[in-house]
């Protein structure tokens, strides 16, 4: 029989080997929160004009822009979720965003009187394959349910927008739309002129269980129950609009 000496050896040996799969578990998952992966992106933020052509600091109008009419979302805006997450018992903060965002807005008496914007959740991407590779699969089953969407359901005044020196700020009700299930949601706005263009900056707090989405929490990565849609929309006035 193996004397208690040999036993209490290897007693030892094995955890230390333990310990040492920890600390190298530990201290990759710091590495890569920390070193190789980069910093999460900062949350969208209206342009600050600082040139001659601003007015108040912010991007000047267009003389006499007629805010009525069909405003068209360009290609130059941004859209995506936030969400924090513990990484093996660290925190991290991740976003994923695309640019494939469409829609338009109408504008009737100064007011926004309707409004629907389209997301291709197909390429929201993070700065991981294998994460955005879950949240297509598992998570939004985006081959199912490829777009999300937000419509206008009440009036949005915008008299102040073509006299103000700062962003006019507003709050938006809507139906969000994620996986086919929708839910009213209230969105905090900014919004300013700059030139022929009007540019809007937002974000929607989402719970994932109100849309039905399960929220990974595996035994190395947990996501929090909640988390943010966010956007950065440039309108462009429709060519056939008045």
């Amino acid at each position: 029989m193996p004397s208690s000496s040999n036993t209490k050896r290897r007693l030892l040996i094995v955890l230390g080997s333990l310990a040492g799969v920890v600390v190298l578990v530990l201290g990759g998952t710091w590495l890569y929160v920390n070193v190789i992966t980069d910093d999460a992106p900062e949350e969208f933020t209206l342009a600050d004009g600082d040139d001659d052509e601003t007015d108040g600091g912010n991007p000047a109008p267009a003389e006499d822009l007629v805010l009525d009419g069909t405003w068209t979302i360009a290609s130059e805006s941004e859209a995506g979720y936030r969400v924090d997450e513990v990484l093996n018992g660290l925190d991290n903060t991740v976003v994923g965003r695309t640019s494939d965002v469409t829609g338009e807005v109408t504008v009737t008496d100064s007011a926004a009187t309707a409004a629907d914007v389209v997301l291709d959740m197909t390429t929201v991407t993070t700065d991981s394959d294998s994460r955005d590779g879950q949240f297509q699969g598992s998570i939004l089953n985006t081959d199912e349910y490829p777009t999300s969407t937000f419509t206008l359901t009440e009036p949005v005044a915008l008299d102040d927008l073509p006299t103000a020196t700062g962003p006019v700020e507003q709050t938006a009700s809507g139906e969000l739309t994620i996986r086919d299930v929708t839910r009213e949601v209230e969105v905090d706005l900014q919004m300013q002129l700059s030139g022929e263009s009007v540019e809007v900056v937002g974000s929607i707090p989402i719970t994932f269980d109100d849309f039905d989405i399960d929220a990974p929490d595996l035994a190395f990565v947990r996501v929090e129950d909640e988390g943010l849609v966010e956007f950065l929309l440039t309108l462009t006035k429709a060519d056939d609009s008045p």
